[in-house]
């Protein structure tokens, strides 16, 4: 098996060529100064580990508490999404991403940003879509509305999941 070639993690001031990176990491935004931090701090490690050329596109949707700033010191590319909302931010994350493969999770630490290899493989052996479970790894107390955790989530949930 060989190994992946080693990764450098560019400043967001410096470009790559679309081909050089193979996963983009997008997180919304709207005012996360408490967490984006170290969402990109385990994303970018957890690729450095990995040695994956990624990077991580932080969109924007009119923070005011210093986000952007925090988010560019700590390495990602920060675009700003005008339209208002998260699926607008989303959909301009994505559409920025310059990688082969797109991940996204939300910049309030939910999610574990330090545990990506899973979905890059899956990615790698030809899925069109990995999906992590929060079901699967246990959901913290009060991080979900109700409707989230008892109606939205696990019938989105069992709807995209492969027949067992």
């Amino acid at each position: 098996m060989t190994q992946p070639m080693p990764t450098q993690t560019l400043p967001p001031s410096r470009s790559m060529d679309d081909t050089n990176i193979e996963v983009s990491i997008v997180m919304p935004c709207l005012n996360e100064a408490e967490t984006i931090e170290i969402c990109i701090r385990k994303t970018l490690n957890c690729l450095a580990e990995n040695g994956i050329r990624g990077e991580v596109v932080v969109a924007d949707n009119g923070s005011e508490d210093g986000s952007i700033e925090i988010a560019r010191r700590a390495g990602a590319r920060v675009i700003h999404v005008k339209e208002k909302g998260y699926g607008a931010a989303l959909t301009a994350g994505l559409d920025a991403a310059r990688g082969k493969y797109l991940i996204m999770g939300d910049a309030d630490d939910s999610y574990d940003f330090s545990n990506l290899m899973p979905f890059i493989h899956g990615l790698r052996n030809g899925s069109d879509l990995v999906m992590g479970s929060r079901f699967k790894g246990g959901i913290a107390p009060g991080a979900m509305p109700w409707h989230h955790r008892y109606v939205g989530n696990p019938v989105l949930t069992k709807m995209l999941e492969p027949d067992q």
